[in-house]
């Protein structure tokens, strides 16, 4: 979801007035269609009767079919798709068509959330009592502390932000578009809400996507030194409570990470992949997107993960596949290079 805590949408337009304002007011749909009010963007299975929402590629199918969304931007292979009630609009690049819309009714997403600072106490900041500042420490509007917490020299923490009670928040932290639990530690130099890496076109125009999502840390997290969490583009980036992550880990936007995992030194986890509870990631393990890694499966280090996994499962190699399949492999080619035959 778009969260209004930190991103601000113009008034609502008209879904005709936004699409012209878009570049795409060819687009519009049949007659009257055009006058339904669009307040603002989501996924497809979040979003509310007056938001739009876009349908790229086959993957969406099965969301699309029960999403309660006012207005599509839909291939017209999904035209058929759409459920009743949603406006369809059809194009065969829906996705850039959609990022066209979001650049008009979130106009400065990226100004809107680095400019929203102002010094500590100045602002209508929330803060309990009992909660530590460094010298310092600068904390935008309408951001809440808990109790207990204590916030090291120099870390800034942006509007809107929430942070619980007995929080420990290193020097030089940066926090934005976030939502933080009890008994977080972020240790120095971590970085929370980033804006996620993500660009259309790629390695040819390099346009930016808009992200406008957030991220959600829950209790007894642990976030080592240097590490960055990427906010969602529309949706979140999920931490699980009692996760410990170490240091110079890389989540990008997206990820839903689940209960008491463990991430070590160097891992990258690119967008959209999933964690299930009690995974275990050792160090410069690198995980591609849009998979998942099943419920306790321990990933040995410097693997790359590159498809989703069952739950248990043991991983390691280039690409990570069964470790007693990799060790025998790995024993294989040494052998082989050593010029013993083939029949190990």
């Amino acid at each position: 979801m778009v969260d209004t805590r930190f991103h601000h949408p113009v008034a609502p337009l008209a879904l005709a007035e936004l699409l012209t304002l878009g570049g795409h007011g060819d687009l519009t749909p049949g007659s009257g269609a055009g006058d339904a009010l669009i307040h603002g963007a989501n996924e497809l299975h979040t979003a509310s009767e007056h938001e739009i929402v876009f349908a790229a590629s086959a993957g969406y199918r099965k969301a699309l079919q029960s999403t309660r969304a006012a207005a599509v931007i839909v291939i017209p292979a999904l035209a058929g798709d759409v459920p009743p009630g949603c406006l369809a609009v059809q194009s065969e690049k829906a996705h850039e068509v959609f990022v066209d819309l979001l650049h008009v009714l979130f106009p400065s997403d990226t100004k809107q959330v680095v400019g929203g600072y102002v010094e500590a106490g100045d602002g209508e900041a929330l803060i309990e009592d009992g909660v530590v500042r460094g010298p310092g420490v600068v904390i935008g509007p309408n951001a809440e502390i808990g109790s207990g917490t204590v916030i090291g020299a120099n870390s800034v923490i942006g509007a809107g932000v929430t942070i619980g009670r007995n929080c420990v928040i290193g020097p030089h932290c940066s926090i934005e578009c976030a939502h933080l639990g009890d008994g977080v530690v972020l240790q120095a130099g971590v970085r929370i809400g980033t804006e996620g890496f993500g660009f259309l076109d790629p390695a040819r125009r390099n346009r930016k996507i808009p992200q406008l999502g957030r991220v959600i840390i829950q209790d007894r997290v642990e976030i080592g030194a240097n590490s960055a969490i990427d906010r969602g583009a529309l949706g979140d980036t999920s931490i699980g409570e009692g996760t410990k992550i170490d240091n110079l880990v890389q989540i990008a936007h997206n990820c839903v990470i689940g209960r008491n995992c463990v991430i070590s030194g160097n891992a990258g986890l690119a967008g959209s992949t999933v964690l299930e509870d009690s995974v275990v990631i050792a160090g410069g393990v690198g995980i591609s997107g849009h998979l998942t890694v099943g419920r306790g499966t321990v990933v040995y280090g410097a693997s790359v993960v590159s498809k989703s996994c069952p739950p248990g499962s043991r991983l390691a190699g280039y690409p990570a596949q069964d470790i007693k399949v990799w060790r025998r492999e790995v024993v294989r080619n040494r052998l082989m290079a050593k010029g013993a035959k083939d029949d190990v």
